[in-house]
This record gives structure tokens, C-alpha cells and sequence, in this order.
């Protein structure tokens, strides 16, 4: 089974890789990278339209190469106020190749208003938090969920929850679609 995930980034690669492996088995996953069509740090149901938007990229772009890919994600970091705070949180989409649609969201974690303040200041999370953290990339590490519950979490974790909840309407069809 081919699956295709529209990032690039080794996290969100694997991620999908261990958690769909539990529900498809034997699984072929390759990152491509797409366009969100939203900004740089998504806000509220922006997040939920960049994961749709790369998800259903990869499937234009699928039947126009003839991949024959079966699944589509799409995974798109955002932040959302809920209860008067910010939180961060990784969005999935999974479309299939009949064009059947779930999403699902990681945990959700508060962030601090230092941190916030330059989101809605246009600047992304990941170079925030390299920037707090004094180091390169770390998005494509343990991002800011490993930095803020000190390595308890990591990014590919946080994913894995989020896919794992995205899934449910492929594993009950019949109720769904």
C-alpha cells in the first residue's frame, strides 16, 4: 500500500510510517513536498485547511504522475485560542484515493504569550523555537513539544497521536462515507 505525505520533513515521514503501519500493514511511505496554500503559521481552521490543501495536492499531483498512491496526508502545524490561550497542535488529513476525507489533531499544548506574541507577529514556531532553544532545525527534531515537556514528547509523537485519530473513518467506512 503507497502512501504519500506532503512534507519532506523525516518527522512527519515517519510518523505516518508507524502509525498507519498499525492499521494497513505493510505500508510504502514517501514524503513530497506541497504547498499548504495558508501562511507561514497557521491560526485556528487555517491549520485544518493546509492539511486538506496538501493532502488533496498530493492526490492532483498523484493522478497526474500515475503514482497510484491509496493514501494522501497532509500535516499542518497551527496554533488556536481556546479557554482565553494559545495552544499549538499538529492537524492531519487523510484523503484516499476515491477521495474519502478524515482529519484528526495531536494533543494540543499551551504556549507561553512570548511565544505567541511571535506567531501573530507572522513568525513560525519552528524558528521561535530554535531561536529560544539556541539551535538549528529543531522542527525536524523535537520541536517545541520536546522543548516544553523537557524530552518527555517529541514531535513524531505527537503526530503519531493525531494520525492515529485521522485513520477512524477508513477503519469504519460504512459509517462515514
Amino acid at each position: 500500500m503507497k502512501i504519500l505525505v506532503g512534507s519532506k520533513n523525516p518527522v512527519k515521514i515517519d510518523a505516518v510510517r508507524e502509525a498507519l503501519s498499525n492499521y494497513l500493514g505493510n505500508i510504502e511511505v514517501t514524503g513530497i513536498e506541497v504547498e499548504s496554500g495558508v501562511s507561514i503559521q497557521p491560526a485556528g481552521d487555517e491549520t485544518f485547511i493546509g492539511a486538506k490543501n496538501r493532502a488533496l495536492n498530493l492526490k492532483a499531483l498523484d493522478e497526474s504522475n500515475n503514482i497510484n498512491a491509496d493514501f494522501f496526508v497532509g500535516i499542518e502545524g497551527g496554533i488556536a485560542k481556546e479557554f482565553n490561550r494559545w495552544f499549538a497542535f499538529g492537524c492531519i488529513c487523510i484523503v484516499d484515493k476515491f477521495g474519502n476525507t478524515g482529519f484528526g489533531t495531536s494533543p494540543h499544548f499551551e504556549l507561553p504569550m512570548l511565544v505567541v506574541e511571535k506567531l501573530l507577529n507572522g513568525a513560525e514556531l519552528g524558528i521561535v523555537m530554535d531561536e529560544i532553544q539556541n539551535e538549528e532545525n529543531t522542527k525536524q527534531k523535537n520541536g517545541a513539544i520536546g522543548y516544553f515537556t523537557n524530552g518527555v514528547m517529541n514531535r513524531k509523537e505527537l503526530y503519531i497521536e493525531g494520525l492515529k485519530v485521522a485513520i477512524i473513518p477508513f477503519l469504519h467506512k460504512e459509517k462515514y462515507f
